[in-house]
C-alpha cells in the first residue's frame, strides 16, 4: 500500500487552500446596516426603508432569505441575481399599529457570500394616537358602550370580598338606565350614577363575595341587562373568578399533618382515535398525608370531556379513581383539554390533568 509522507499532505492541503481562495464569489456590501426612523406617529400606518447594496463580488449575488425577527416589520428584497458591480434593495417595512413606545429590531439576510449572514436593525419610537370614545368604550351595547365586556378577579380566596369596574358612555341623545338580570348571590352590580346622561360617562362597580359561592374552582356567571327597562339577552356581561381554599392561617403543625394528593399519572395519551368515539381513562388519586383528603372540585376545559371521581373524601393511605370521558364528536386534529382538580392539599390544591391525542376524521 503506497503511503503519502507528512511533506506531502502539508502540500496537498496547502494546494486545496490556495485553489479555494482563488475561487470566484459574491460579496454584499450595504450602503447602511442600521435605520433610524425617530418618531413616528402611529395612525401614519407602516414606515419604509430601503437597504441598498452593491454585489461587490465576481459572481452573481443572491438573496436566499430575509427574516425579521417580528411580524410587524415586514421584509421585500431582490429576487432576480444581482450581477457583479450592480445593485440591488431590501426594503423593510414596521407597522406601528397598537406598538406605541421605543422599538428596536433586527433583519437576518442569507445569500450566497462567504460570510452567509448580514443582520440589518431599525429602530424608532412610536408616539400613540389620541384615542376617541370609541377606542375608550369598544364594546357597543347599543344603548351604551362599555370599556370591557368581561371581567375577571383571577383568583380569590374563599372568604374574600373583591370589588372592580368597567367604565361606562352613554353616546345617544337621551338618558339611559341599566338594570341587570339573573345577578347570582356572589355578585352585587352597581351603576354609578344610577342614571347616564346623554354623551356622559360612568361606573359598573362589581363585587364578588366568595364567601357567598359555595363551590370552590372557575366560576364564570352571564349577566344580562336591561336599558331603560328594554331587556337585552343577546349580549352578556361576563364575570369569572376562580374560587380557592385559603390555607394562610395554618400552622407548622397544621401543614405537616395536611392530606398530600398523588397521581398514578397526569397525563393520559389516547394516541388516535376516529371522530365519534369515545376515550376513557382512570385516574387514581391516591391520599399520602394524614388527615381525609376532600375533592372540593373537578372541571373539564370542554363540554365534550367529563370527569367524576368514585369518592370526594379519600382516607390517610386511601385512593379514589377519577373516571374521564372525552367525546371526539366534531373535535377532528390534535386535542388538548384540561381537567381541574381542586382539593384540600395545601401545596397542591389546583392540579390540572390532561387528555391529548388526535382525532382522525371518517
Amino acid at each position: 500500500m503506497n503511503r503519502i509522507s507528512g511533506t506531502t499532505l502539508v502540500m496537498l492541503l496547502l494546494i486545496l487552500i490556495q485553489s479555494a481562495k482563488s475561487q470566484p464569489f459574491a460579496e454584499i456590501q450595504f450602503v447602511k446596516m442600521d435605520h433610524n426612523f425617530g418618531k413616528i406617529k402611529e395612525e401614519a400606518g407602516p414606515a419604509d426603508v430601503n437597504f441598498n447594496f452593491t454585489n461587490t463580488g465576481k459572481i452573481p449575488l443572491i438573496i436566499q432569505g430575509v427574516e425579521a425577527s417580528c411580524g410587524c416589520t415586514t421584509p421585500e428584497y431582490s429576487r432576480e441575481p444581482v450581477l457583479p458591480g450592480k445593485t440591488g434593495f431590501i426594503k423593510v417595512s414596521y407597522n406601528p399599529e397598537q406598538r406605541p413606545g421605543a422599538f428596536s429590531k433586527s433583519i437576518t439576510v442569507t445569500a450566497n457570500i462567504p460570510k452567509t449572514v448580514r443582520v440589518l436593525t431599525i429602530a424608532g419610537e412610536v408616539i400613540p394616537k389620541a384615542l376617541n370614545l370609541n377606542d375608550l368604550f369598544p364594546i357597543d351595547f347599543g344603548k351604551i358602550r362599555l370599556s370591557s365586556d368581561e371581567l375577571s378577579f383571577v383568583r380569590i380566596k374563599d372568604h374574600e370580598i373583591k370589588r372592580d369596574t368597567i367604565r361606562i358612555y352613554n353616546p345617544g341623545t337621551s338618558s339611559a338606565s341599566v338594570t341587570f338580570k339573573n345577578i347570582p348571590p356572589h355578585l352585587t352590580i352597581k351603576t354609578i350614577p344610577e342614571i347616564l346622561l346623554p354623551k356622559s360617562k360612568g361606573i359598573f362597580v362589581i363585587t364578588f363575595d366568595a364567601s357567598k359561592k359555595p363551590e370552590y374552582g372557575f366560576a364564570y356567571n352571564r349577566i344580562f341587562m336591561a336599558f331603560n327597562g328594554e331587556e337585552n339577552y343577546t349580549d352578556p356581561l361576563k364575570v369569572s373568578a376562580t374560587i380557592e381554599e385559603d390555607f394562610s392561617k395554618l400552622s407548622t403543625a397544621d401543614l405537616e399533618n395536611a392530606p398530600k394528593i398523588e397521581y398514578n399519572t397526569k397525563v393520559f395519551d389516547f394516541k388516535e382515535i376516529a371522530e365519534g368515539k369515545t376515550a376513557e381513562f382512570t385516574f387514581l388519586v391516591m391520599n399520602k398525608g394524614k388527615k381525609d383528603l376532600l375533592i372540593r372540585s373537578v372541571t373539564t376545559s370542554c363540554g365534550c370531556t367529563t370527569g367524576k371521581p368514585s369518592s370526594n373524601t379519600i382516607v390517610p393511605g386511601g385512593s379514589a379513581e377519577l373516571k374521564v370521558t372525552f367525546d371526539s364528536h366534531q373535535k377532528v386534529g390534535m386535542q388538548n383539554k384540561i381537567i381541574t382538580v381542586i382539593s384540600n392539599d395545601p401545596s397542591h390544591s389546583t392540579t390540572l390533568l390532561r387528555i391529548i391525542g388526535t382525532v382522525k376524521s371518517n
